[in-house]
Parts: C-alpha cells; structure tokens; sequence
C-alpha cells in the first residue's frame, strides 16, 4: 500500500480551496473508483488517465486504486484532476518520487496519449499556488495566461512525459515568461458624438467620480453612442486591476482571452437577459454581467425592458462592490465593483415630452412602463440625464467649436481621480456618511440651495449624499477644495428624474 498527495485547485470560484488528491493503491479485486463529489468529466478521469499511462508506457497497477478528492462535500467539475491523478498513481506504484510532488501544485486535462490539454481557470490557481508558496505545472497552451502573475513560479509542459522527467531530474520544464502584449481594438472617440454637451458632460463627471449614469432620451439622440465611450475617457487598469479582472474572466464560460489583457471591460447584456446570466450563478457557479464588468463599465440599454427582478440583482452590487451567490448546497462570493451606464425611452412610444413628434402612449401605459424600474434602485443611480434630440443643423456639423477629444477628457479625468485619491484615499461614489462630512465641505449658499431643493422635492437620505458625491466631483474637476454653490447647482441638473418627477 502507497499514499501519494499532489495538488489541485478547483475553479467554482475566484478564491477557490485548495483540493487536495490522494491516490491509495492496494491488493484485491482490479478496480478504480475516483470519491468526493466528482461530476461526469471528472469520473470520466479514470479512462483518460489509464489509456494516457498505458500510452506513454507507463505501467497501470492491476490492483485496487482509489482516488479521494478532498474535501468530500465540494463538488468537482472538469477535466483539471487528470494530472494529478496520474501522477499521484504513479508516485503510488512508485513510478515517479513521491516526497518531491509535496513542493509542487498540478493541473492539466490529459489526452489519450498522455500531450496535455487546456484547462479553464488557470489564473486564479496561479494566484493560488503563489499564495502557497509552491511551484505550479501547468499546460503549454495555459502559460500564457498563467505569466500574468509575474511574481508565481510557474512551469508549462506539454506531455505527462515531460513532467514525470522534471520531476526525475532528468530534463527541466520551463518557465512561464510574461510577455507584454499590445492593446488590441480600437477605442471610440467622444469626439464623434455631434453636440450633447449637457450629456457629454454628465459622462464626464461619471468617469471623474466613478458614478453611475442613466440617460433618457428619445430613439436615435445618441444614448448609446454616448455610454460606449465612457471606456475611452477612463484611465488604464493598474496591474492589481488587471489581473482581478483576468481571473474572474477565466473561471467564466468563455475563460480568458491574452490579447484583452489590461482592456477595461465593458459589458452589454440583452434585456432578455435572466437573473443568473445578470448576477452569476449555476452549478458550479459562474460569475455573472456585473462580475465580468469588474473594475469596467455595465451599459443596460432599453433598462425598463428588462424584468423588474432582474434589475434588483444590481441593488446590493451597486452599493457594496461584490455579489453573494446563494444556494441550498454552496454560497459564491464574486467581485462586482462596476460602473452601470443605462439607456431608456421615456415611455413605450419613446416620444413622451417631445415637441416634435407625438407621443401614442395613454398615461397607464406610461406609468406601467417606468413601473418596471423599481424607486430604490433609481436612488442607487446617482445621475439621471436628458438626452434631447438635436436639430439639423448640429448634425450637418454646423457647430461652432471643433469637438473635444476623448484624450483631453481623459487627462481631466486622471488628474480628478489623483485628487480624490490624495484626499481621501477612494473614488468620491465610494465615500461614507462619515467621510462626506469630513471631505465635502458645502458653502454657505451651497448648503442653503441643497435644503431648498431637499424641502421642495421630498429627496431621500440616499439622494441626498449623492447629490453631494456628484457637486465634489465637480468641484474636483474645477480645482475647488470647497464645494460651491454653482458646483451644486450643476449636480442637482443631473437628477431630472426627481426634478420633473418623470417617473408619476
């Protein structure tokens, strides 16, 4: 009887335990049972492993074998455990040293003949066995991926033979090397999006403070060209950033792409969307639209078009950062620190309030509509912003002024954001009841016009801070330390929805 221990980190989360497969051979009757919750690609294991053993000329034990995943009570997907069962029968039969897999961690699908395959989720089990301190081996095809962390030891090979021979001391595997890559995509100009510079202000001051946004507007005045340029006014993701985002892309359905390494995300889901493609979830859980817009952008076009219980899955992210995934067997914890865009008409017609074109819809049928979207979640929304249609000539690019750049935005927005961090240390969206006291000082004229406003359109506690979030944006961007009262001013003309009470 041998006992041999390797390494393996399953991927139903991004801070996944550690599993750990024991390999336990023993006389009697022929046979291999694999335990602890596997699924279906996991129990189909003990073939790929037996014909890659045989394949590559490695001797199968005609005895007992068990292979105990643990710990028993998570289950295990994928086809990841193919090596470390190998090589935990092996290390069992004494084909390979045992002692010298303590310092490793595996994981790696095997072909039939024994070439080693992909697998999903590679990074957060870099990140993993980097927090552990030990060597990580993993495929050739997954280096790439697993370079990102720059500070993990990580070897790449490409056949079960290769790794059987490192681990001999017979040939050395190869490090993983990170590799710059260039950005890849073209970003879209603001300067493309004729006039709107009511709208293209409130951008602005969405990327300064990282707030989230909601435009209004009839069809066709640019709401959507507006958000998908909110990317291009935002600063570079730092390499924490980064590496946060790659993780949570390569434990998702369609893993990670390298060439979209340090690309701000920006997602854009369907209306039709369900609440599990929206939060996450599944079984094993995946991460949702709001986790894989981390650190990015989440545009919700049509917003009163997706079902109302789809939409209160943002309630708890917009406010706290992550999303809790909860079920009868497991609960998921996923990173979901997003900026929402959102799009919608005015009515179902799209042209209520429009002096040109008349609106079809009965009152009802407006207020069913706006229905949808529920008050404590447009509380959440810190801006609310008309988008109007613009005349004829500004579309003939009869504009006085040549438009702005998305880079002269940009360098606005950097020098906002190094204000707010030298101050207080966070984007100001993120500032508590405490830290609002302290850092968003109010003028005199400035606290007054905010009482007025609270006195003559019943605000709540929520809008209320938020309002003032937004005025310290502004003064951010105008240089101010205090807020002022035209700073005010202008944060209180980017809540229409309270103003003109829209949503009665």
């Amino acid at each position: 009887m041998a006992l041999a221990i390797v390494y393996s980190r399953a991927s139903s989360g991004i801070a996944a335990p550690l599993v750990t497969v024991e390999t336990h051979i023993s006389y009697g009757m022929a046979g291999f049972h694999i335990v602890g919750l596997p699924e279906a690609a996991v129990k189909e294991s003990r073939d790929r492993v037996r014909s890659a053993l045989i394949n590559t000329h490695f001797e199968f034990p005609g005895r007992r074998i068990t292979v105990n995943l643990a710990p028993a009570d998570l289950p295990k997907e994928g086809g990841r455990f193919d090596l470390p069962i190998a090589l935990g029968i092996l290390a069992a039969s004494g084909q390979v040293p045992g002692k010298i897999l303590e310092e490793y961690e595996f994981t790696g699908e095997l072909a039939l003949s024994g070439e080693l395959r992909p697998v999903r989720g590679v990074l957060p089990v870099v990140l993993g066995a980097y927090q552990a301190q030990r060597q990580l081996i993993i495929p050739e095809h997954n280096a790439k991926e697993a370079a990102l962390v720059q500070q993990a030891s990580v070897l790449s090979a490409r056949h079960l033979l290769d790794v059987c021979a490192h681990l001999k001391g017979e040939q050395r595997l190869a490090f993983c090397e990170f590799q710059a890559m260039p950005h890849v995509g073209k970003v879209s100009d603001l300067a493309d999006v004729k006039g709107q510079f009511h709208a293209k202000r409130a951008l602005e001051i969405t990327a300064a403070g990282r707030h989230s946004l909601l435009y209004i507007g009839p069809p066709g005045t640019g709401k959507t060209m507006l958000a998908s340029r909110l990317t291009g006014i935002l600063p570079e993701l730092n390499e924490q950033q980064a590496l946060e985002v790659a993780a949570v892309a390569s434990v998702s359905s369609n893993g990670f792409d390298s060439q979209q390494w340090k690309q701000i995300p920006f997602r854009s889901p369907h209306h039709t969307s369900s609440s599990i493609a929206l939060a996450g979830g599944g079984r094993p859980p995946r991460p949702g639209e709001i986790s894989l817009a981390h650190h990015g952008v989440l545009f919700l076009d049509e917003l009163p078009e997706f079902s109302r219980h789809v939409l209160e899955c943002l309630r708890e992210p917009l406010e706290s950062g992550t999303i809790t995934i909860s079920r009868a067997s497991y609960q998921t914890h996923f990173p979901a620190n997003f900026q929402l865009i959102a799009a919608m008409n005015p009515c179902p017609c799209g042209y209520a309030g429009s002096l040109v074109d008349l609106c079809k819809c009965t009152d009802e049928q407006i207020r069913r509509y706006l229905a949808k979207i529920s008050g404590p979640l447009l509380d959440r929304i810190d801006m609310h912003v008309e988008v109007a249609r613009l005349p004829s000539d500004v579309l003939e690019g009869k504009e006085s002024g040549l438009p702005e750049s998305s880079a002269a935005v940009r360098a606005r927005v950097i020098k906002a954001h190094q204000l707010q961090f030298e101050r207080q240390g966070k984007f100001n969206s993120a500032l508590t009841v405490p830290e609002l006291d302290r850092y968003c000082e109010l003028r005199q004229g400035a606290q007054s016009l905010l009482n007025q406003a609270m006195s003559k359109f019943s605000f709540s506690a929520r809008v209320y801070h938020r309002i003032v979030k937004i005025a310290r944006t502004i003064a951010d961007l105008a240089g101010s330390d205090i807020i002022q009262e035209a700073h005010l001013g202008e944060a209180l003309n980017f809540r229409c929805l309270d103003r003109t009470k829209l949503m009665i």
